[in-house]
């Protein structure tokens, strides 16, 4: 398989995984205090981003220990964004019929996106 069709296989698995793991798969216990900065519902949303991206770059044969230090970042970097759009919103009292809750989530989910293209930027890099 070549660079670009793999770049692009890496991209859709992480989007399917993104949609999954923060839209499907997230519960009222993983949403609602999460503007608390310790907080077990994000650390488990988080984790589960962080198991579902062990399963994509797996399948990609990544070496363990590449997929060990890039799901540990993602992990923290993931809690954090969410922590920040939540503590954003909490504090501005956001709801789902003003801009600014949009601005917030639309933020959120490009922090996100970034974040899997450095990842797989990163996979690159260290091969």
């Amino acid at each position: 398989m070549d660079q670009i069709t793999t770049v692009l296989l890496l991209v859709a698995a992480f989007q399917i995984k993104h949609l999954v793991a923060d839209f499907f798969l997230q519960n009222a216990k993983m949403i609602m205090g999460r503007e608390k900065y310790w907080h077990m519902g994000r650390t488990q949303h988080a984790g589960i981003h962080a198991a579902f991206s062990v399963v994509v770059l797996a399948l990609f044969g990544t070496s363990p220990m590449l997929i060990f230090w890039m799901v540990l970042i993602e992990f923290i970097v993931h809690f954090h964004i969410d922590w920040a759009k939540a503590r954003y919103s909490v504090d501005r009292e956001l709801r789902p019929d003003q801009p600014l809750y949009w601005y917030a989530m639309g933020t959120d989910q490009a922090l996100h996106q970034l974040t899997y293209l450095v990842m797989i930027w990163a996979l690159f890099a260290c091969q």
